[in-house]
């Protein structure tokens, strides 16, 4: 039996890169993926190639900066699953390099509303679900930008720092329920996320072979999510091998 078989896990961002690859390795482990994201034919091809492979899959498409929105998606989680057991905060957005001071108060309001805001609404819809059944992991993928210092990546890295400081701080609030929460911090991803401060090879000079690969940050999040229940992992940094 695969360890994750019976178990619920949703991943946000789940239409490409990190969020795709975690999904596919989710499913191959058994679980039954809830693919989020806003687009939907896209999450549709993710489907179906979980499903050829084997795996199982739904579709939910959501945008994470809508309150109501994942109200209503975690409404229907409870409503089609009654349960949510792993819950990947993974979406995530960049903005080209630039001072802080050039940064325009609608590019910040964004950058915070999908970074920050959305995965504290995705576990305000979702957490109580997994309190009822005193069992579930939720992981957030941060960044080492939420670590170091980053010139011209001043408000990226500020959702990064603020995400992690959520996440140790729900940890303690939720380990009294038997749930586990990690913040997974990656450094250069050869993705098309599309900022500087995420370590993307998207409009970057750095050598995409040598960066991160999205399966790397998706084997860590498996790796996270099958630890023994007594337990838990609470953070993750990883850096290439090799400087790209």
């Amino acid at each position: 039996m695969n360890p994750l078989t019976s178990q619920i896990a949703v991943v946000t961002g789940a239409a490409r890169g990190v969020g795709e690859a975690t999904a596919r390795k989710l499913a191959s482990l058994g679980a039954h993926v809830v693919l989020v994201a806003r687009d939907s034919q896209r999450l549709n091809e993710v489907r179906q190639q979980i499903e050829s492979a084997g795996g199982k899959a739904t579709v939910l498409p959501c945008d994470l900066t809508d309150t109501a929105a994942v109200a209503s998606l975690g409404e229907q989680i409870a409503r089609d699953y009654r349960r949510c057991d792993i819950l990947v905060n993974n979406a995530g957005i960049g903005l080209d390099n630039k001072p802080l001071h050039e940064v325009t108060p609608e590019e910040w309001d964004q950058l915070f509303n999908t970074n920050l805001r959305g995965p504290y609404l995705m576990i305000r819809a979702l957490a109580p679900l997994m309190i009822a059944a005193r069992t579930g992991h939720i992981v957030n993928i941060s960044s080492l930008a939420g670590r170091n210092p980053l010139p011209n990546n001043a408000a990226y890295a500020a959702t990064k720092w603020g995400l992690n400081g959520l996440t140790y701080s729900i940890a303690e609030e939720l380990r009294q329920y038997n749930i586990r929460v990690s913040a997974v911090a990656p450094g250069s991803i050869n993705t098309k996320f599309g900022d500087g401060g995420s370590g993307s090879a998207h409009n970057s000079k750095k050598d995409p072979n040598k960066m991160l690969q999205p399966e790397d940050i998706a084997a860590v999040v498996a790796t996270l999510v099958t630890q023994p229940p007594q337990s838990f992992i609470s953070e993750v940094l990883m850096r290439p091998t090799q400087k790209p």
